[in-house]
């Protein structure tokens, strides 16, 4: 796996906790203006330009990129992002509710991109690819690292516990109570040989990042003569954390409506399909069993797991879609039918609760959360999961440290 040290646009120490954003796509305009008021600094100024521009303002429209590109050039201008003066690596752990985990600030090349070293498990929609090229062309920088994973390596391991000895460079509290440490490695040359003993690579999340950043360098290798591969559009940002240390959350599903279906038909259709039993707990405690909201309580759905070859047909997302979604439901596409909404596990079952409740949907399923055993074999057989199947946690924060392209 190639990776490199590079020079890294950052907030002084003082500016980093007000600077700090969560990604762009996990949030809507009307978060990221509660979360920004008050506070100049706030990235989300860059990553959600539209704050800055009257309500209503098409996402995708020029006024939006042109703003964004104008507030990191001022940025830079006015001290809030400061190049650093030599090339560096950063070791960045997360702690969420005791929970920690470190990975490694770099850049990969979008070769190893291209070639499946980097190996990916979703498909690209075009418009929010399209989105994060035009993003990351007006800011000349990748500002949001693509979440990288690879199998634990003991060699890895011995570095990352030796620098978290050290005094970190940013050490804040977000306030959604997750820690973030990030160290700055000037030494940089057993890491990079350390992870050149790593074949390959999994995205965990960022594959809009990761496409676009491997489309940013086509365009620009088309228009440089002079190409030769070393220019640092060839790299893109990415953290990489060792497997073991990962924890995924369910990704939950919601359906508006029962497909025309009374309660007693689309009941009689489960039990068809599902072992079903009442009173169960909202968040099912193994694989093979999904939690259904309806009728005002928690159903159990259970079902013996076959033997499949293929690894995308053994995953509960894909048995709830295959046996029940889409020949009861009606949902034919997840990815584009808009009777469904997707909920993070990080909002809980309450969440679903609610939604059902409140009319805005008919029923709704808490799922168990998919391993990274299982993304990684997914990935490796080169096949695509079902969408919304897995939710990381904690984010990564945007803004902290930025890889520029020249």
């Amino acid at each position: 796996m190639r990776i490199k040290a590079f020079q890294a646009l950052k907030p002084p120490v003082e500016l980093a906790s007000k600077v700090a954003s969560l990604p762009y796509d996990v949030i809507d305009t009307a978060e990221a203006r509660k979360l920004s008021e008050g506070n100049p600094y706030s990235f989300y100024r860059v990553s959600r330009a539209e704050l800055a521009l009257p309500d209503g303002t098409d996402l995708y429209s020029d006024a939006v990129y042109q703003k964004a590109g104008e507030v990191f050039r001022e940025f830079q201008r006015n001290g809030t992002l400061v190049k650093d003066s030599e090339p560096a690596l950063y070791l960045y752990r997360l702690i969420r509710q005791g929970h920690a985990q470190t990975g490694l600030i770099t850049v990969c090349h979008v070769e190893d991109y291209e070639r499946e070293l980097i190996k990916k498990h979703e498909k690209t929609r075009k418009a929010p690819e399209d989105d994060r090229t035009r993003h990351i062309t007006v800011t000349n920088s990748h500002s949001g690292p693509v979440f990288l994973l690879y199998r634990d390596s003991a060699e890895v391991d011995a570095l990352a516990a030796a620098a978290v000895q050290t005094k970190p460079l940013y050490d804040l509290t977000a306030p959604d109570g997750v820690q973030h440490t990030i160290w700055r490695i000037a030494d940089t040359a057993p890491w990079v040989a350390a992870f050149g003993n790593i074949p390959v690579t999994y995205i965990a999340d960022g594959h809009h990042r990761a496409a676009s950043a491997a489309r940013v360098a086509r365009e620009r290798k088309a228009a440089n003569p002079g190409h030769t591969g070393n220019e640092e559009y060839n790299w893109f940002q990415a953290v990489l954390f060792p497997a073991s240390q990962l924890r995924i959350l369910p990704y939950n599903r919601c359906v508006k409506d029962l497909n025309g279906l009374s309660e007693d038909q689309f009941m009689e259709a489960v039990r068809s399909t599902f072992t079903v039993c009442e009173k169960a707990a909202p968040a099912p405690k193994q694989p093979a069993n999904i939690s259904m909201y309806f009728q005002g309580k928690w159903w159990g759905l259970g079902w013996t797991p076959e033997k499949v070859s293929n690894p995308v047909a053994a995953l509960d997302v894909s048995v709830l879609q295959d046996r029940l979604l889409k020949p009861v439901l009606g949902i034919d596409d997840p990815r584009t039918n808009s009777r469904i909404e997707f909920v993070g596990g990080i909002r809980g079952t309450g969440e679903l609760e609610k939604r059902v409740k409140s009319g805005r949907a008919a029923v709704a399923f808490s799922m168990y959360p998919t391993t990274v055993e299982q993304l990684m074999a997914i990935s490796d057989a080169g096949q695509v999961m079902p969408p919304k199947s897995t939710w990381f946690e904690p984010k990564l924060r945007d803004g902290l440290i930025i890889h520029l392209l020249d």
